[in-house]
């Protein structure tokens, strides 16, 4: 046992003197209930918030979600929080970046609890290569951290970009597109994967094959080994 596991260990007895119930310690805190409101506390047992949400979450990334009165907010690592707790529904910190949702429509907190991306659009994605997919008025788009619009709100579904790239689709065929907007492929396929290790699975005319980072058909997998031996 080390002497961290001594400590909370120990913690974990005092506190279950205390309260109703002590969750497990997660990114050094744990989640503490008392009379139905819920807080928490580090690995000290001190506690960093009030008991008084109806609801918490661990914390990720360096804050947590609460919930009071069927709302939901962040707290940071201080018990601050860093946000009213006013939101529908939020998702966890990635990339420096939550979304949150207010009447049914999507927007983006910073780390700040500043509303840095309008809420507005009827769905979104995370984050990545600094750009978060996002719907408006029933087509997908791509916005970047600043929330202008970079790609423009043309597709019928979209997936986030992977090594650079991002699945996109119209009409029910799918293709590629680069952090630009560039089609590196036709818009033609019944089905396409995500990019790993520079190659994506694509699927047309129930034929499977894989594409590069050019948009370029690879049929015979011996090519797939030839680019990672060379």
């Amino acid at each position: 046992m080390t002497i961290s596991d001594f400590i909370n260990q120990n913690v974990e007895k005092m506190c279950k003197e205390k309260y109703d119930f002590i969750g497990t310690f997660y990114n050094g805190f744990a989640i503490v209930e008392l009379g139905n409101k819920y807080g928490f506390i580090d690995t000290t047992g001190k506690e960093i918030t009030e008991i008084k949400y109806d609801y918490a979450e661990n914390f990720v990334n360096g804050f947590a979600k609460v919930y009071i009165g069927n709302k939901w907010g962040f707290i940071d690592t201080t018990g601050k929080e860093i946000t009213e707790i006013k939101y529908d529904e939020v998702f966890e910190f990635l990339n420096g970046f939550a979304m949150v949702c207010i009447n049914n429509k999507w927007g983006f907190i910073n780390t700040f609890g500043k509303e840095v991306i309008e809420i507005k659009y009827d769905d979104a994605y995370d984050f990545t290569n600094g750009l978060a997919a996002v719907k408006l008025n029933g087509k997908w788009g791509f916005i970047n951290t600043f929330g202008k619009e970079i790609i423009a709100f043309k597709y019928d579904m979209v997936y986030s970009f992977t090594e650079g790239f991002a699945p996109v689709c119209i009409n029910n065929k799918w293709g590629f597109i680069d952090v630009f907007g560039n089609e590196i492929t036709e818009i033609k396929y019944d089905y396409v994967g995500k990019f790993e290790n520079g190659f994506a699975v694509v699927k047309l005319n129930d034929k499977c094959m894989y594409i590069n980072a050019m948009g370029e058909e690879i049929i015979d997998p011996k090519q797939i080994r030839y680019f990672f031996d060379n």
